[in-house]
């Protein structure tokens, strides 16, 4: 099963590429108060139409480029 991610789009100035960062809860191993931590992936986006600030779901795939392993699966939200 591949992994799936969502995230929100911050750059798109690659060709056929663009950022998205995903942010995920995770609770401190001692104090338990949540805290954000997130991640930027470069992501295949051939053939679709994404803007920054769209919110998207990511599929993992296999590597495309040195740092890109992720293709965006569909917009969530515009």
């Amino acid at each position: 099963m591949a992994k799936t991610l969502r995230g929100k789009v911050v750059s798109t100035k690659m060709q056929d590429t663009v950022v998205v960062e995903v942010v995920r809860r995770v609770a401190h191993p001692l104090y338990r108060k949540l805290l954000k931590r997130s991640k930027r992936y470069k992501v295949a986006s051939a053939g679709q139409t994404v803007a920054v600030g769209d919110t998207v779901r990511i599929v993992e795939t296999r590597p495309i480029a040195k740092d890109k392993h992720f293709k965006v699966l569909e917009v969530v939200k515009k």
